[in-house]
């Protein structure tokens, strides 16, 4: 898994931040590292210089092998607050998704007439459908 860290200009980055960014990444997705392709943390001040609240954002996008990018957005006091936010909101999310999947991947197995398999290619269309019709 890459992690790719990007900042704006009124982060002061540093080699330190971006490994500590990185570590912190590395350690609450490390169950997914097989997973995904890649991670990229954006990180930025809504404020510009001028303090308020939640004016720090961390924005993380994965890269989930075979499937659509999932992107989570945390807003915080300080950059370590929103840091960690994300990371826990993109878990929850990662954890959504290859649920989703291995469930179907269990309720997938064939039987002797290929029954299951037709009736799990059915929900997933009518899943489908349903969502077209709702968007």
């Amino acid at each position: 898994m890459q992690i790719q860290v990007h900042s704006d200009n009124h982060i002061q980055s540093s080699l330190r931040m971006e490994e500590w960014v990185r570590s912190t990444v590395e350690s609450t997705l490390e169950r997914y590292e097989e997973d995904l392709t890649r991670v990229v943390v954006h990180l930025r001040d809504e404020n510009g210089g001028k303090s308020g609240p939640d004016d720090m954002r961390c924005q993380l996008e994965a890269r989930p092998k075979g499937h659509q990018p999932i992107s989570v957005t945390h807003k915080a006091d300080t950059l370590e607050q929103a840091i960690d936010g994300a990371t826990i909101k993109l878990e929850s999310a990662l954890e959504h998704m290859f649920g989703k999947l291995r469930g179907k991947r269990v309720a997938a197995v064939p039987s002797s007439d290929g029954s299951e398999a037709d009736a799990l290619l059915e929900e997933e269309f009518l899943e489908n459908q349903q969502a077209a019709l709702n968007s």
